[in-house]
């Protein structure tokens, strides 16, 4: 039976020590501050991000370089016959599109996911493809898989602010600074592509209000024939404490389903700020 490597990045929110504790490689994203790199949970820490952030540095994302990407796939191949590699969403990065090019250089030994998901849906990739590879499956065999069931996930966040929409052009300025007076809070969603608006709520208590209702029609409706295979996710941008308190709510909403939890990835933090709250659901492979 051939031995298959899990790749994944830091888009996964799944850490190097998570990694190393789980058996899997975790490439670390690339990062531009004030026009220095930094890669995430290597030299940059999510404290350490979010105080640049509050301080109005210049934050662009980027992707790895080939080379990171390839010298990490032969450092793995040594050890393994083959790997899949669970990069983000090509929808909102070429990462996944890159690492497809460069895996035609790797013979069939290195099978790249298309996965669609990002944060706690792709770490929940993750655990799929670990429990398809203990089953025996080849990497070809996970890739078919994991992207015949890429679309069987959602993601709503809500913003505490609408400064970083604005920054990165999501909404006009006179719209923030209208949003920003009426205490308006933007529920956006991801469904497998791309950051899109989903609604709007006045104030927290409605977005979490409308993300939680969201999930609960997904449940109902997208989802209804494999309720008992979905799992859910929160992801954050705010505080610890917040961030269990909005636990507790998606618990007490959906009692009795397994809740994957985590920060947002930073990549999505830099387009959202600080403070912002997610609600998912997944199905399980």
């Amino acid at each position: 039976m051939s031995r298959v490597a899990i790749v994944t990045d830091s888009n996964s929110g799944i850490t190097q020590k998570r990694g190393k504790e789980l058996g899997i490689y975790v490439l670390p994203m690339p990062f531009f501050i004030d026009e220095k790199i930094y890669y995430e949970d290597i030299t940059l820490t999510q404290e350490e991000f979010y105080k640049r952030l509050g301080a109005d540095s210049d934050i662009s994302t980027s992707q790895p370089s080939p080379a990171s990407v390839m010298e990490l796939w032969e450092e793995v191949l040594k050890d393994y016959d083959e790997l899949v590699c669970i990069p983000m969403s090509s929808g909102l990065s070429s990462t996944c599109s890159t690492a497809m090019s460069i895996a035609d250089e790797y013979k069939g030994r290195v099978q790249v996911v298309d996965n669609q998901r990002i944060s706690v849906t792709q770490e929940q990739s993750v655990y799929d493809a670990m429990h398809l590879r203990d089953q025996g499956m080849s990497a070809s065999r996970i890739k078919e898989i994991l992207e015949l069931e890429k679309m069987q996930a959602s993601i709503y966040i809500t913003v505490d602010t609408l400064k970083y929409l604005k920054k990165g052009g999501r909404v006009t300025p006179a719209a923030a600074a209208i949003g920003t007076v009426l205490n308006l809070k933007p529920v956006l969603q991801i469904q497998g592509e791309k950051l899109d608006a989903f609604a709007k709520a006045r104030g927290w208590k409605s977005a979490k209000k409308t993300m939680l209702g969201a999930i609960e029609k997904d449940l109902s409706e997208r989802f209804a024939g494999v309720k008992d295979q979905m799992v859910l996710g929160m992801a954050y941008t705010c505080t610890k404490e917040e961030a269990s308190l909005w636990k507790q709510e998606i618990m007490d909403r959906f009692p009795g389903y397994e809740i994957i939890e985590g920060p947002l990835s930073l990549s999505v933090a830099c387009h959202i700020g600080p403070g912002a709250m997610a609600v998912t659901c997944m199905k399980r492979v």
